[in-house]
């Protein structure tokens, strides 16, 4: 047992960083070793992208099962020489061979969700890598070599397994395919211990040919035939991938999504996320309403909540998709006449009868999007000595994504994000599957400025389609009810992505079920495995914040580490 418990103190101790001098940036991420990995690299002198993508390398290492080079993210990035908000899409693409009954079988019916996810036709081409070289070169400092260190250095020595990693294997590990069962399971069946050294040679070896010859060496040559032979030859659902895929893969610069809420600008992610625009429609249809007033206990507040987020997601899922496959009318669906009219449907003193999208100006005709999407990934933020500030979501998607490991590196199953029928009703869905094309995503980063013009908040989260509601849950508790990040990030959530709405177990929103009940809410008690990552502007310190729900914490270049009180989760952080 005294093994253990030091195994486990391990675990959520950074390694260390050497001499105290003053705290010049932060670095929020989901695993200790991952945030103090990217506080060494601003100790270094690196910028705050080059803090994220260290952290993110790290994070690939030792949460594999959530983010990692064989994924897609999106980056949200305050440069503080311009002030202008970046955005860039580093989301998986189909392959060019896939069409809209890419998840159908043999029989030429749609298979099920659960039997679309492993193996090699969920995975999409890769572009964490190319996104980290994309904002390197244009925001980075430190050579590229240098950021791979820490990765290379967990990868090749080892890390002590968590109980998150160890958990989600147990409980959704179970599709990995061949290298995964040889390493990450014993021969009788159980994954690797809680506490246990989990070394990863291969993948070291790989970062250290990455580090050496540039991202492009994953993306062509024969690192690429290893990716396109592991997904066509795969145990399950073989893929049609081909070279050209990987060459051709490209980075999309996007137009930030901005508006305001009181008196602070919110700036998110554009399409193929969602995120930006319903964090935004959330917040907007809530401005009428005096939450301040109401405070975080009252249970109209949390309706109010509920209702706007059902109208906000109910419209997310008709009109979001790739804006290069579909017309997405994000003018409109943000337009203050359109904001008023669905705010209006919302009443503090009962629920909506039904939940149905509007009609913004721009909604193309016969277009539906049902929901689909499976809750995984990993979140970070950073800020340097500079001003800049960079906030990201990555994600592998489902725990280990496709099962398929290359080189020790998982490759994603992004593409069940797609739904898997290409019609509904008669309508065409926009979120269909097509070649080259984006699936939707819940992703939300997000930077909030303040009055002042400063930035105030970098948000981001994990949870699948609670994303969103994570997100926006925690501005709201920043801005109108005046908590640190780290509480708003704490507390709890109600989450409705339609008619029903679960209330997050184990937080004080629990008992307040009854009078939501009273509302009209249809509202129980239930599990929601959140994550949530932000840094914050107080006065002129930046200060960090970590979900309590995970292993995550926030490290300063000065060596403190955010303390956090731990809550467990109710699958002991094993589902995100």
């Amino acid at each position: 047992m005294k093994k253990v418990l030091v195994a486990l103190a391990l675990v959520l101790t950074p390694m260390p960083i050497a001499a105290k001098a003053p705290a010049t940036g932060i670095v929020s991420a989901a695993d200790p070793r991952a945030a103090a990995a990217g506080a060494e690299i601003l100790k270094q002198g690196g910028t705050a992208t080059d803090a994220a993508i260290a952290t993110m390398l790290v994070l690939n290492v030792v949460e594999p099962q959530n983010s990692g080079i064989g994924g897609g993210s999106f980056m949200v990035y305050h440069d503080a020489r311009s002030g202008k908000t970046i955005t860039l899409d580093g989301r998986e693409t189909a392959p060019h061979a896939a069409d809209a009954k890419w998840f159908y079988g043999d029989d030429g019916k749609p298979l099920s969700l659960r039997d679309a996810y492993p193996g090699g036709r969920s995975a999409g081409v890769p572009g964490n890598l190319r996104m980290m070289a994309l904002a390197h070169r244009r925001y980075g400092k430190l050579p590229w070599a240098t950021l791979f260190a820490p990765a290379i250095r967990y990868a090749r020595d080892g890390f002590v397994v968590s109980p998150r990693m160890h958990n989600g294997l147990e409980l959704y590990g179970r599709h990995v395919e061949a290298w995964g069962r040889a390493h990450l399971f014993t021969p009788d069946g159980h994954a690797v211990a809680v506490g246990s050294v989990f070394k990863n040679a291969e993948q070291a070896t790989l970062f250290e040919s990455i580090a050496q010859h540039g991202a492009d060496s994953l993306y062509t040559g024969p690192m690429a035939q290893k990716i396109v032979a592991a997904v066509n030859g795969a145990e399950r659902n073989r893929s049609k991938m081909t070279l050209g895929d990987l060459a051709t893969y490209d980075v999309k610069d996007r137009t930030s999504i901005c508006g305001t809420y009181r008196r602070y600008k919110i700036c998110g992610m554009g399409p193929p996320s969602s995120g930006g625009i319903s964090v935004l429609m959330i917040l907007k249809q809530l401005e009428r309403f005096d939450m301040a007033k109401l405070g975080r206990a009252s249970p109209v507040a949390w309706h109010l909540f509920a209702e706007s987020s059902r109208l906000a997601y109910a419209d997310r899922d008709m009109y979001v998709g790739d804006p290069d496959y579909v017309q997405v009318p994000i003018a409109g669906l943000l337009d203050a006449k359109y904001i008023a009219a669905r705010s209006a449907l919302i009443s503090p003193e009962h629920s909506l009868a039904t939940i149905e999208p509007g009609l913004p100006a721009g909604a193309p005709k016969r277009i539906r999007a049902p929901l689909s999407e499976v809750p995984g990934t990993s979140d970070l933020a950073a800020a340097d000595a500079n001003g800049n500030v960079i906030q990201v979501t990555t994600t592998i998607d489902g725990y280990f994504g496709s099962g398929i490991s290359v080189d020790g590196v998982w490759l994603n199953n992004e593409l069940t994000d797609f739904d898997i029928v290409p019609e509904k009703d008669g309508y065409l869905v926009a979120n269909r599957v097509e070649g080259g094309k984006r699936p939707r995503s819940s992703m939300s980063p997000t930077i909030v400025y303040g009055p002042d013009g400063k930035v105030r908040l970098a948000i981001g989260a994990a949870g699948g389609s609670t994303i969103i509601a994570q997100v926006a849950k925690a501005i709201v508790g920043v801005v109108d009810w005046k908590l640190s990040a780290q509480d708003a990030i704490a507390m709890g959530l109600i989450y409705a992505p339609g008619k029903s709405a679960v209330v997050e177990a184990g937080t004080e929103l629990a008992a307040m079920v009854p009078a939501l009940q009273a509302l009209g809410e249809d509202a129980k008690v239930g599990p929601l495995g959140l994550k949530a990552n932000a840094v914050e502007r107080v006065g002129t310190a930046w200060v960090g914040a970590a979900d309590p729900r995970s292993e995550g914490v926030a490290v300063s270049t000065d060596g403190s580490v955010t303390k956090i009180a731990r809550r467990t989760n109710e699958l002991n952080g094993a589902h995100e």
